[in-house]
């Protein structure tokens, strides 16, 4: 508990920081996981991927997800092994994927995720771009974070 982060604000600026955001959904009965870029716009994390493959077979089978990021992430050494450490800021979240189809839904969803990574804001994207890529969206339903400083 005393790692343990409850503000909002200290959660978005760790997804600010972030650079990947693991996704896992379910294989069946097993757990399967993906590092992916992605985009925030304060209520969902955005991605785009290729149109077919596991990831989006699986889903389209099942919209429930987990996700996790980190940022701040070192190793923090000791004198002695097992007191050797890491400091880390990080977010375990659960929401729902909905695929984003128009072409405008798309066009702001690739733009959510350039923005992360350029700070620039509007991009111009083909419409052969637009089409070769899937996007979809994690709708945030619950996030928690911790950290070790």
């Amino acid at each position: 508990k005393d790692r343990q982060i409850n503000e909002r604000s200290e959660m978005d600026d760790i997804i600010a920081a972030a650079r990947v955001c693991r996704l896992a959904m379910l294989d069946g009965d097993r757990p399967y996981i993906v590092p992916l870029c992605f985009g925030y716009d304060g209520r969902a994390l955005y991605f785009h991927s290729a149109r077919a493959g596991k990831k989006i077979d699986l889903l389209q089978k099942n919209q429930q997800v987990c996700f996790e990021l980190e940022a701040s992430v070192a190793v923090k050494p000791a004198a002695a092994p097992c007191k050797w450490g890491m400091t880390y800021r990080s977010i375990i979240g659960f929401g729902t994927v909905e695929f984003m189809e128009s072409p405008e839904e798309r066009r702001r969803a690739l733009d959510t995720i350039m923005a992360h990574y350029s700070g620039e804001g509007r991009f111009e994207y083909t419409d052969a771009a637009l089409g070769g890529v899937s996007i979809f969206r994690v709708v945030i339903l619950e996030m928690s974070g911790k950290r070790s400083c």
